[in-house]
């Protein structure tokens, strides 16, 4: 599929409910006593995942009407026994969260995925679960296809996170909901914290102090969760997308509506607004724990930077889109320290250096990050095909860059994009009319 300009867009748009939240929001209500309502679900693949999962552990999940979803849940403890493996599609916070639930459970579960989620390593997660009691047998290198048997009751752990990785402790907390006692998590570089958040909202005891620069959390376990309404705010690494065809096409201004701007998750603004970009966050209020705001983005002429450190954790799933804003920059921009970037749905620092590479931008690929030389605003040249490899951030930052392009930049496949934001190719057409 080609993308090229289609000249300024304009006007307001909302983006699909943010998946992290999503996720969280699933499981939670499935562990609940009683009914819960979530508004705003995204319904990309990835969430759609973790709800089919949860099914196959007894909670009830339906769509209702007016965009709201009823979970009817099983309690803490009541996960069932799956009948068949669970497929988690190219969806690793489910894979890692769900490892982190049946860990503590009297059930035996198998975790398959697509291609791009099979070659992601899990001994992060299996390491830390083992010394719950937990068993796993997982293929070569610690990847899918892999099978979990959960033992209950199981045994409370304290675990200090070697990589900065939200998933990594979210999995511990989930595990620890239906251990005796106390499990504690400490995280030297704070991480976004949905988790925290959605399981305060939902009942349960944890408790969260600063530390040495970092985090203590600690969750008492045996929880009962108690059913909620839950209403999820936008997607921030979706309304990425939209607010970088914005600064980067000339004439642009566009407003994206009830975003998540949970200050561990919202890095990429941040950074956008010191390299010059024209971004306000109008109307912040809380909803459900979650600070939430409607960005107004605006055309911007942009200056190369070097991304502070103290913001690489915070934004560390829009680096691919970060990258293409960046090729738009006056001068060169720099972003190091992103080795975690290699694992995720591809080798993102490889496939962007490529891709920056076929549509004629020149970068420098490090261990750990990219060094990009930027177009002082002007159109890139554009042309050539963009390999995605299966990876959604992939494709979707490539067809941003080819709306200010000299030529239409190709995507080999644009299915990964339905992982996460369904929509993607009509709302950009529908700014744009």
């Amino acid at each position: 599929m080609e993308f090229g300009p289609l000249g300024p867009l304009q006007g307001s748009t909302r983006v699909p409910g943010d998946k992290s939240i999503s996720h969280r929001a699933l499981m939670f209500s499935a562990l609940a006593r009683g009914r819960s309502r979530i508004q705003g679900l995204s319904g990309g693949g990835d969430v759609m995942s973790t709800a089919a999962a949860m099914r196959a552990m007894g909670a009830t999940i339906a769509r209702a009407g007016d965009g709201i979803w009823e979970v009817d849940g099983v309690g803490t403890g009541g996960l069932l026994q799956p009948a068949q493996a669970l497929d988690m599609g190219n969806s690793g916070t489910s894979t890692r969260l769900l490892m982190g639930l049946v860990a503590t459970h009297s059930i035996t579960a198998t975790f398959i995925g697509d291609a791009s989620l099979s070659r992601r390593p899990m001994n992060r997660v299996i390491e830390p679960l083992s010394r719950t009691g937990a068993e796993f047998t997982a293929s070569p290198g610690g990847r899918l296809p892999l099978t979990v048997r959960g033992i209950c009751p199981a045994a409370p752990i304290s675990h200090s996170l070697k990589v900065a990785s939200a998933q990594v402790k979210s999995a511990l907390l989930l595990a620890g909901l239906n251990t005796p006692g106390v499990t504690r998590v400490f995280e030297p570089i704070p991480t976004r914290d949905h988790s925290e958040r959605m399981l305060r909202h939902f009942g349960v005891d944890i408790q969260v102090e600063e530390r040495d620069g970092g985090r203590d959390i600690a969750l008492r376990g045996e929880a009962e969760l108690e059913a909620r309404e839950v209403q999820v705010p936008g997607d921030p690494s979706s309304a990425a997308f939209l607010a970088a065809a914005a600064l980067i096409v000339p004439g642009s201004e566009v407003r994206i509506e009830g975003v998540s701007v949970n200050p561990l998750r919202a890095g990429l603004f941040e950074l956008l607004q010191l390299m010059g970009g024209d971004i306000a966050l109008d109307n912040p209020r809380e909803v459900d724990g979650e600070p939430v705001a409607d960005l107004h983005v605006r055309h911007s002429r942009l200056r190369g930077i070097q991304v502070p450190a103290h913001l690489v954790p915070s934004m560390i799933d829009e680096f691919p889109i970060w990258f293409v804003i960046a090729a738009f920059a006056e001068g060169t921009s720099r972003a190091g320290g992103l080795g975690e970037l290699r694992v995720k749905e591809s080798d993102r620092i490889s496939a962007m250096a490529a891709g920056l590479a076929e549509i004629g931008v020149r970068a420098e690929e490090s261990p750990e990050g990219l060094a990009i030389e930027g177009s002082g605003g002007a159109a890139v040249p554009g042309g050539g095909t963009i390999l995605s490899q299966l990876d959604h951030r992939i494709a979707m930052s490539f067809a941003i860059a080819g709306l200010h392009a000299q030529r239409p930049v190709r995507i080999d496949d644009m299915a990964p994009v339905a992982t996460s934001f369904p929509a993607f190719q009509s709302t950009i057409e529908g700014l744009a009319a």
